[in-house]
């Protein structure tokens, strides 16, 4: 069914002047014009919706049922049309992100800080979970933006390297001695090992670090945050794997002390995923984001 909307409001001034001159003249159109408009509504819907009178005209039955539904429905067009006003003015909307803990702490939060400051109207959701869930999650469209370690093999998303993330082994002061020199990978494998848990790319990386020298490890403490692996390593309980960012408080107190490795431990490179059309909202959020990092 074709509904056209010039009809409708024709129709609905006609029925609160219940003149069709005078309702020409609020709409600025002919007579005649109004009258077309009128015939062709009642025709299309088969159905009379005016008595016609001698000074006027008057709803029928139908014609009132039809003029309270039309009503409703033009309010919430205005309603709508002061919605995406809002949110061009940066009043209204959200934005959907996705990234691990690390990442949040370390690299989302310091520009959410600064986007929330200059958009308090604009809603934060983030979502805490792994790479694979996250990228599913924008696929599907329920995240906007995602923040995880590279590479991604997505062609029908935007994936931009943002930057470089060195990760070290950290232990506390019980294993200190091990910190005077670089230590062997042979070495490091007999060592209490704490690591984010499997599956996680972090560990995927790190273990493909051990295999590619001939080393299976198992993880002696399997955790999901980086605080905790942190805290652990400092109470003497085995080496923790971390990025660096988060340790240089803790070992320029005497804390903690990286274990360097003779042969180079692998590099991460952080990356912003994002669908190739953003809503008017995120895109403020990811331009934002991109300016932080170009300069």
């Amino acid at each position: 069914m074709h509904i056209n909307a010039e009809w409708y409001r024709v129709f609905l001034v006609v029925s609160k002047i219940e003149n069709l001159s005078r309702s020409a003249e609020k709409l600025h159109m002919t007579q005649p014009s109004v009258s077309y408009i009128i015939k062709q509504l009642e025709e299309s819907l088969g159905i009379a919706l005016f008595e016609r009178l001698s000074k006027g005209v008057r709803l029928t039955q139908e014609g009132k049922m039809l003029a309270e539904y039309v009503e409703k429905a033009f309010q919430q067009l205005f309603v709508a049309e002061s919605q995406i006003h809002l949110l061009k003015q940066y009043k209204l909307g959200d934005v959907r992100i996705g990234a691990n803990g690390a990442i949040i702490k370390d690299v989302v939060l310091p520009i959410l800080d600064e986007f929330h400051n200059q958009y308090p109207d604009i809603r934060i959701r983030l979502l805490q979970d792994k790479t694979k869930a996250i990228i599913d999650f924008i696929k599907e469209g329920t995240l906007d933006a995602g923040f995880v370690y590279l590479p991604v093999k997505e062609p029908e998303l935007a994936i931009t390297p943002l930057k470089e993330v060195h990760n070290c082994f950290v232990v506390g002061r019980n294993f200190f001695e091990l910190s005077k020199q670089p230590i062997t990978t042979d070495r490091l494998a007999q060592i209490p090992l704490l690591l984010l848990s499997s599956g996680s790319t972090t560990r995927s990386v790190l273990e493909g670090w051990f295999a590619s020298q001939g080393y299976s490890i198992k993880a002696d403490f399997e955790l999901n945050s980086l605080d905790m692996l942190i805290e652990f390593a400092k109470r003497g309980y085995g080496a923790a794997f971390v990025p660096e960012s988060f340790i240089q408080d803790e070992i320029e107190l005497g804390k903690l002390a990286k274990l360097d490795t003779l042969k180079p431990l692998p590099i991460q490179t952080l990356g912003m995923v994002t669908r190739n059309k953003t809503t008017f909202t995120s895109d403020i959020f990811t331009k934002m984001f991109l300016n932080a990092y170009a300069e």
